[in-house]
């Protein structure tokens, strides 16, 4: 069996070739990047797939740069001595994982204070980081970026609150258009006089500012940043929501009302615990929340998503060339995965097209959740046997990918669990097939057997497994073997075979080579 996988055998019409072995994506192969913001300072280095990468390393130090700016006009001196010892770690890092140098960032608490140049001098003194101070519209383009590496394409308004200022983003069509910054911190807002009375009066007078500016935006909101992942979490908590990833999460404009009530009626410390966020994030999360409560007021959103990505990830989009940005996260991903990890690579062009004929009718957006699951098959050869199906649905509802729904997580780590099992009742993982209905879960058994099945006839990658062919109206699944794999359909696929044909409610039909008339095309 030949392991290499040939660049130019995967010719996937409109998805495109990967491109993870193309010489610019090479190059952001590994990339470290560091945000030094209002309330954290942190070091993320992004590996693998350029286009959908993986999150190689990621320390996140809590230095509240910006605490007490209101008062002083400078940096905190504590956190600005955290902050250091923190940029000098993230340098030796760098240097011993190869990415020296670093690209760094700060914002709205480094280019307020008027300390802020000096710890600029410093930092770069002694580390030899040097720190670019962006501006808030700078700040607002960049995490707009980072929405569009995980959904290509979108429509929306991109709200990212930081420790100091809050800022928006109008994207659209891959985009970023309008943008504008505000003093809609935590931090800041904790400075205002007045009480809870005086932040009310500030939050609405300033969003109605940053309204008529922007204009109406009624997509999607996209939420990015620490305080807004904290508030899902607790959401989350509030609602028994069953899959605890925070990106592609939804929530509506009655839930945020729902939540914000939740917050202000519990405990903080037990909350605190309950929905697992740091004590240091939910001291910040009141006023976070009483923000959020006006911006979908204001802006009256279609719906509302968390965003994982942010600066950071805008920070390694802005390093990538176009036809790289265009190409679909997912697939990429998918496609590196298979490189590196799959028995066969190229493989799971084969078995696509094998499995197709079962699912003609279905949009595009699920025929690219069948792609990624062709891909995904055999990744996972070397986990126990025993574990392996559930090593299968762990990796894809869990796994850092972009351009998942919740509910496509569900579907693709279902018909995984199914390529490596027949049975999925009394697992761990019922909870998760409550965001599914029951026409998705059958659709992903059939897959999941249906490449369960495919696998059985694997001589190599580029090889003619026949034709299946399906006729839902009679309920009818045929199956034209060529010679070349007719020595391969023994007992165990023969078996695999029927279990598909039960999960469609269908009869079967083989055609041998000789009973087939001409030979299948090519």
């Amino acid at each position: 069996m030949d392991g290499t996988p040939d660049p130019e055998a995967h010719d996937w019409g409109p998805f495109g070739r990967p491109l993870f072995n193309d010489a610019s994506s090479r190059a952001l192969a590994r990339v470290g990047v560091v945000d030094v913001g209002s309330n954290s300072v942190r070091l993320m280095v992004f590996d693998g797939a350029a286009r959908s990468p993986a999150y190689f390393y990621n320390e996140k130090i809590m230095c509240a740069l910006g605490a007490g700016m209101s008062e002083t006009g400078r940096l905190n001196p504590k956190g600005r001595q955290r902050a250091l010892a923190a940029m000098r770690r993230f340098r030796h890092l760098a240097d011993g994982m190869g990415i020296s140098p670093l690209t760094a960032v700060a914002t709205a608490a480094v280019r307020e204070a008027e300390d802020g140049p000096d710890f600029r001098a410093e930092v770069e003194s002694e580390t030899g980081i040097r720190l670019w101070v962006i501006d808030g519209e700078e700040e607002a383009r960049l995490s707009a970026q980072g929405v569009l590496l995980g959904w290509p394409g979108s429509y929306g308004l991109v709200c990212d609150m930081g420790g100091s200022s809050m800022e928006l983003a109008e994207i659209a069509g891959g985009r970023v258009g309008r943008r504008i910054t505000s003093q809609l911190g935590p931090l800041k807002l904790s400075g205002i006089k007045g009480g809870k009375k005086g932040r009310k009066a500030f939050i609405k007078d300033t969003l109605a500012e940053l309204s008529d500016y922007m204009g109406p935006q009624k997509n999607r909101l996209f939420l990015v940043g620490g305080s807004w992942r904290a508030i899902a979490r607790i959401d989350m908590e509030r609602r028994g929501y069953p899959l605890h990833v925070l990106h592609e999460y939804r929530m509506s404009a009655r839930a945020i009302r729902d939540t914000v009530k939740y917050i202000a009626a519990n405990d903080p410390d037990d909350l605190r615990a309950r929905a697992g966020v740091s004590s240091s994030r939910m001291s910040l999360v009141p006023l976070a929340a009483e923000v959020l409560k006006q911006v979908v007021k204001a802006f009256h959103p279609r719906d509302i998503a968390i965003s994982s990505y942010g600066i950071r990830e805008g920070m390694l989009y802005e390093q990538m060339p176009q036809r790289l940005r265009d190409r679909d996260p997912l697939i990429e991903a998918c496609h590196y995965a298979e490189s590196k990890d799959a028995r066969l690579p190229g493989f799971g062009k084969t078995l696509y097209n094998f499995i197709l004929p079962l699912f003609k009718s279905v949009p595009e957006e699920r025929k690219r959740i069948i792609k990624a699951a062709c891909l995904l098959h055999d990744v996972s050869w070397r986990a126990h046997p025993d574990y392996r199906a559930e090593d299968c649905f762990d990796n894809a509802t869990r796994a850092n990918l972009g351009g998942l729904k919740h509910a496509e997580r569900v579907f693709l780590g279902l018909a995984l669990l199914h390529r490596y099992t027949n049975k999925r009742g009394n697992t761990r993982f019922d909870p998760l097939l409550s965001l599914i209905d029951d026409q998705t879960l059958q659709q992903a058994e059939v897959l999941g057997k249906a490449m369960r099945f495919g696998a059985m006839l694997w001589p190599h990658k580029d090889a003619r497994l026949g034709e299946i062919r399906w006729f839902p109206k009679k309920k009818e699944l045929e199956l034209r073997l060529t010679p070349e794999v007719e020595p391969l359909f023994g007992e165990v696929a023969q078996t695999r075979f029927q279990s598909l044909a039960g999960a469609l409610g269908a009869k079967t039909r083989v055609i041998p080579p000789r009973a087939g008339g001409k030979k299948p095309k090519k």
